[in-house]
């Protein structure tokens, strides 16, 4: 028997398309800092591919594709990023520091242990804070640090 998704606000029951969420892809220029950047929030590296071929072309609607993707996963098995670096062909990049409200991906948010910790050290490796360290009631303290590539990643410790 297929797996059946709740049935939506209009009564109808079909089956699930999603099973789960397999990982995130995020486009960088430097797969080094990026991926040591990952590292220091608490991601572990996986292995690094390099990717090319006429399929990776079609998948991505490009010609010539020649990337490498090293993949990371979050401690606990579940979650995983896929980091490229895309070798050819070359994109002429816009604005990398975005405002935290331009529509698309904005941010990734992990909950990690000892946030004053974690922010030091990114600091230390050139990461910068977006806002501010702020409390959310007594459940998390928060904020936004912006790392390799303008990607912005939210931090978040429980507390209470």
């Amino acid at each position: 028997m297929p797996e059946q998704s709740p049935p939506s606000a209009s009564g109808n029951i079909g089956p699930m398309a999603i099973k789960r969420m397999d990982h995130v892809g995020i486009v960088v220029d430097d797969l080094a800092a990026a991926t040591e950047f990952f590292v220091a929030v608490g991601l572990v590296p996986q292995d690094v591919v390099p990717v090319e071929g006429r399929w990776v072309d079609r998948v991505v609607g490009l010609e010539g594709v020649r990337v490498d993707v090293a993949f990371m996963r979050t401690p606990d098995g579940n979650g995983q990023l896929e980091i490229i670096k895309f070798h050819s062909p070359q994109y002429q990049s816009e604005n990398r520091h975005a405002p935290a409200n331009k529509p698309g991906i904005r941010h990734l948010a992990f909950v990690i242990e000892d946030l004053d910790a974690v922010v030091a050290d990114l600091r230390s490796r050139g990461a910068e804070l977006v806002g501010e360290v702020e409390r959310h009631r007594d459940t998390y303290r928060l904020c936004y640090v912006r790392g390799p590539a303008g990607i912005i990643v939210e931090l978040a410790e429980r507390i209470g």
